[in-house]
């Protein structure tokens, strides 16, 4: 790591933190590569870019990568511009509910809160059970075991045994520091890079026919063409959508940048930076790779058929054994460790949580180690939720459906009220400032994010819809019976306040 300068002394940020209203506690030591790699770990375009591969590729065929991927993305650009702006005026590691508290108030906050936390962990859910999946359809023909021949009771139970044990083993490396977790996650942003390189390589150089018409050609891969993927559906339009939920599950993650703000040298900078590289390096390198893969197809129609072993197939078929086995090694250890980031961006956004209050035994999750520093409850009651929810529902595109929607509707949230209060009660902007952009693109986001909310409940997730509703009802009653009256919300002071004659702020923390 450099050398401090007099620009990014930790100590000027714990300062700027203090005027927020918060003491620092966690241990402030990660850099602006290493912002942007946590959150590129856990966008990851090894783990959702190929383990979602199917839910694009099965609905339209290569149009759905060519045309569908690069505009969902835009729209993801979209989105992390104006959480970047937010990011850089108030970066604490609430990220999302401390903005939607300062912007309207305590209610919103909670409400962002929680909806941020169900979708990080449900999001944690939906990468461990894709990668045991990845390992099964990848490693488990080579080691004489076949996924397909299991009765459902077997694979539930293999399944939530190698869920259990890779999120107490991610859970094992974040209590142990962010010193290690930060080399981990470094890691696995090289990783990702070195790996998505030479699996793009490899599939040009092995390409037989190039066929470059594919990536902008429309084909109905629904029902039994795509495996039954997708219910057989001749509405072109509604395929299309359906498509948008590959990029739309894999560029997500990014507000990781944003909780590691008060672990993040000059956070006001490097975290709104962290947040766009992370979307623009990840959508375009996914790319990339994602239409290689449709390229090296040696017929698109019959790997269509073999549903979500879409990606297994061209691998099969088109690598030499010992090429093909090395990469799914590659991916299989990228993927766990995108896991293992995103138990770093839940714990910190449950901590911060904690810290004011919001949640039951708030007491407890917001307690700091003294050896680690590191919010040690918080990220063990993470870990043991997320495994939970892969027990009630194990079925792989809900999760991904579920986490989508949930992360989603926490980014939009405050965007709309940065949208709202810009200009009017919303002044203290941050030195990463969109100036006038900020309001198209915020009314771009949340228009956005409306639409990708409809097209998530779309069928055949049914299960997503009970699931929403269930938790917006329990939502709503939970807070008019008891949080309305109990919950305070951050203690969140700005620049106004002092300007008003306040002497200095009041640091909330453990002591």
């Amino acid at each position: 790591m450099k050398p401090h300068t007099k620009a990014d002394r930790p100590q000027d940020d714990a300062e700027f933190l203090a005027t927020l209203g918060y003491k620092q506690e966690l241990d402030r030591r990660m850099g602006g590569f290493s912002n942007f790699a946590i959150s590129f770990s856990i966008i990851c375009i090894l783990a959702g870019g190929i383990t979602s591969f199917h839910l694009g590729f099965n609905a339209l065929g290569g149009g759905a990568i060519g045309i569908g991927w690069p505009l969902a993305c835009l729209f993801s650009l979209i989105v992390a511009a104006t959480m970047g702006q937010l990011a850089s005026a108030y970066p604490t590691a609430g990220g999302l509910y401390h903005w939607a508290s300062i912007l309207g108030g305590r209610g919103w906050g909670w409400v962002t809160a929680w909806l941020n936390l169900a979708g990080l962990i449900t999001v944690l859910a939906a990468i461990n059970v894709g990668t045991f999946l990845f390992i099964m359809g990848a490693l488990g023909p080579k080691l004489g075991i076949s996924w397909e021949a299991l009765t459902p009771q077997e694979q539930f139970g293999y399944q939530a045994v190698a869920v259990i044990v890779m999120s107490a083993s991610q859970g094992y490396f974040n209590h142990r520091g962010i010193r290690l977790t930060t080399r981990l996650t470094d890691f696995s942003g090289y990783l990702i890079l070195v790996v998505a390189l030479a699996l793009t390589i490899s599939l040009l150089v092995f390409t037989r026919v190039f066929d470059f018409s594919r990536l902008y050609t429309f084909v109905n891969y629904s029902g039994e063409a795509g495996g039954d993927v997708w219910p057989a559906s001749g509405n072109f339009l509604y395929l299309f959508a359906l498509g948008l939920l590959l990029p739309a599950y894999t560029i997500t993650g990014f507000d990781a940048s944003a909780h590691t703000s008060e672990e993040t040298i000059s956070a006001r900078i490097n975290v709104p930076k962290g947040i766009l590289r992370s979307v623009l390096v990840s959508g375009f390198a996914g790319w990339i790779m994602l239409a290689a893969v449709v390229l090296a197809m040696p017929n698109p129609d019959l790997a269509a058929r073999q549903g979500a072993g879409v990606f297994f197939s061209v691998m099969d078929g088109v690598l030499p054994g010992w090429l093909s086995l090395t990469l799914f090694i590659g991916i299989a250890l990228a993927q766990y460790l995108c896991g293992l980031a995103t138990v770093t961006s839940a714990s910190r956004m449950l901590y911060a949580f904690a810290r004011d209050g919001g949640v039951p035994f708030s007491t407890q999750l917001r307690k700091v180690s003294p050896r680690y520093l590191t919010p040690a409850h918080s990220v063990w009651v993470c870990v043991a939720l997320s495994a939970l929810f892969t027990l009630y529902t194990p079925v792989y595109s809900t999760i991904t459906v579920v986490c989508v929607i949930f992360l989603y509707l926490s980014y939009v949230l405050p965007t709309a009220l940065g949208l709202w209060y810009h200009g009017r009660t919303w002044s203290d902007f941050g030195p990463w400032d969109l100036g006038r952009w900020y309001k198209p693109l915020a009314f771009i986001s949340v228009l956005g994010s409306l639409i990708l909310i409809w097209i998530g409940v779309q069928p055949p997730n049914y299960k997503a819809v009970s699931i929403l509703l269930s938790v917006a009802a329990i939502m709503t009653l939970y807070w008019m019976a008891i949080e309305h009256r109990r919950f305070q919300g951050p203690r969140l002071l700005t620049k106004a306040a002092f300007s008003e004659g306040l002497e200095k702020p009041v640091v909330r923390g453990v002591t």
